[in-house]
């Protein structure tokens, strides 16, 4: 592996200029990869050669936002298993049995878990020998005995080398089957959800993916004829999805997201025996982690494939390491190729503004967008001798959740968004689009990509209460009457396609209840 480069390294460290594997999440947003003819990627969904062939233990997405509903806490969400087919029986989807689910919490800044909650899962079939359904007749309840297949888990949380059992033996709410098999999904779902002690709940279960692209947009942009644009390729697909709704004190340092707002989220699947390299071996003994995800689209498009099972298998403290991805950061393949396709000029390298976006969060002292919104220097309680770039899903625990959701998240002046945490309607490849552009350095979106990939929104509405996502769809993506699929039909974080952009540092530090926060920090200090 290479350990030198000739990029410039102007005011970092050689440490710190290691580290920006995850910028790649802005600086390739677009350029969508295959890893096998036919195959489509999307977010982080087959991002990596072993996670291909292992689509139980690949994480696709992860979000991490306030609850819109419940200012107190913070929503986690996790999927695995993509592109779930709608009627894929007679053997429907399931988390896998021997493997460990986890969402990780990084509140110091070191890169490395400080809460960790673990999902282990077990099968039950109640009659194997004579049935090959997965459900015998009608389900109108969790514990119905028609339910010939069903899943339960165990939630754990892991704080200072302790662990505690959170929940045991909690139900997964099961595949949608069809109208037939479970003529109310929505009341059944809801019964998936389970109340945590201490004031969180949590819920398991099938899902419809929720995030949103036209993908057949990046067929080599179209050589610059996008006139086909405007299709959700993930419309009819579904996930299985892990959520959990935890109070902010839970996830703080030291307990007080007053003096300590800022948080780093993503999520890992572990195996036993599992070589990261080639499959699984039993050459290995123990867990390994195999899967890895925090910023949408890191692995899939900037990492190249030589190193993905390897990124897939460390922690973000590590990141710093990786010099082969860290020069396609600096220096990305995308604004280049929009150079050559649209004559669009590409922003001036290194680029400094992406790594601070994804690899430092947002503040005055990491880099070129000079405002204050969701670096771990932020916390008043952090060492930051200790503090290190790594990529993390970051969220400021302290921006209250916006009463009128823009899509383009930081980017329209809703600093609620992405790239502060990620709510589920957040427009992730278009925001890559103009942040790849320098729209987070000019303040201004790029006329000619402005329209992005034409899909604004989910093709169905997210739900108003936990879990908020949309239940599994019942028919594949291009089919009629995809709105009969959600029985949730309004959504309390509708976006819009408004985009009201002026400079970003000005948006930061000019939003009155961002200022708020501000100050009531300071004097808590």
């Amino acid at each position: 592996m290479k350990t030198t480069s000739a990029r410039p390294r102007s005011r970092r460290t050689l440490d710190q200029s290691l580290i920006v594997l995850g910028a790649g999440a802005l600086a390739t947003g677009l350029a969508v990869l295959s890893l096998a003819p036919g195959i489509s990627a999307a977010s982080s969904h087959r991002e990596a050669p072993m996670t291909a062939g292992d689509p139980r233990a690949d994480n696709t997405d992860v979000y991490a936002f306030t609850s819109p509903d419940r200012s107190d806490t913070v929503t986690l969400v996790a999927n695995w298993i993509p592109f779930e087919e709608p009627n894929g029986g007679p053997n429907f989807y399931a988390f896998a049995d021997d493997a460990r689910y986890h969402v990780k919490i990084d509140n110091t800044g070191d890169g490395v878990a400080d809460v960790t909650y673990t999902w282990r899962f077990r099968n039950e079939v109640r009659d194997a020998e004579n049935q090959f359904l997965y459900n015998t007749g009608p389900v109108r309840r969790i514990d119905d005995p028609n339910l010939n297949f069903r899943q339960t888990y165990d939630l754990t949380v892991t704080e200072g080398g302790s662990t505690r059992t959170l929940l045991r033996n909690a139900p997964v709410a099961p595949s949608r089957v069809g109208k037939a098999s479970m003529p109310d999904y929505g009341a059944l779902r809801a019964q998936a959800v389970r109340q945590v002690p201490g004031g969180a709940k949590a819920f398991a279960g099938q899902a419809e993916d929720p995030f949103f692209a036209d993908l057949r947009v990046f067929d080599l942009l179209y050589g610059g004829d996008l006139s086909e644009r405007g299709q959700d390729t993930l419309a009819g697909y579904n996930v299985n999805s892990v959520a959990l709704q935890v109070p902010k004190k839970f996830l703080a340092l030291r307990g007080d997201a007053a003096r300590n707002p800022v948080v780093g989220v993503w999520s890992t699947t572990d195996r036993e025996g599992a070589d990261v390299m080639g499959g699984r071996s039993k050459s290995h003994d123990g867990w390994r982690q195999v899967s890895r995800l925090g910023n949408p689209l890191v692995n899939e498009v900037v990492v190249p494939l030589k190193y993905k099972d390897a990124f897939n298998s460390i922690s973000p403290d590590q990141d710093r390491t990786v010099q082969p991805v860290v020069d396609k950061v600096y220096d990305p393949i995308l604004p280049k190729l929009i150079q050559q396709v649209y004559g669009i000029p590409a922003p001036k390298t290194p680029r400094d503004d992406l790594a601070e976006i994804y690899l430092t969060g947002i503040c005055k002292a990491c880099g070129p967008i000079k405002a204050d919104l969701n670096a771990h220097r932020l916390n008043k309680d952090a060492d930051p001798a200790r503090i290190f770039p790594a990529e993390e899903l970051r969220l400021n625990m302290g921006v209250a959740p916006a009463k009128k959701p823009q899509r383009l998240g930081v980017l329209a002046g809703d600093l609620a968004g992405f790239p502060n945490g990620r709510r589920l309607t957040d427009d992730a490849i278009d925001i890559s689009l103009q942040a790849v552009e320098g729209a987070a350095q000019t303040g201004k979106l790029v006329p000619a990509l402005a329209a992005g990939d034409k899909v604004d929104t989910n093709d169905v509405r997210f739900g108003k209460t936990f879990p908020y996502l949309a239940l599994p769809s019942t028919t594949k993506s291009g089919t009629k009457n995809r709105a009969a699929d959600t029985d949730q039909a309004s959504t309390a974080l509708d976006p819009t396609n408004a985009v009201a952009i002026g400079g970003v540092g000005a948006l930061l530090l000019g939003t009155g209840g961002f200022r708020l926060w501000r100050r009531r920090n300071t004097s808590a200090g």
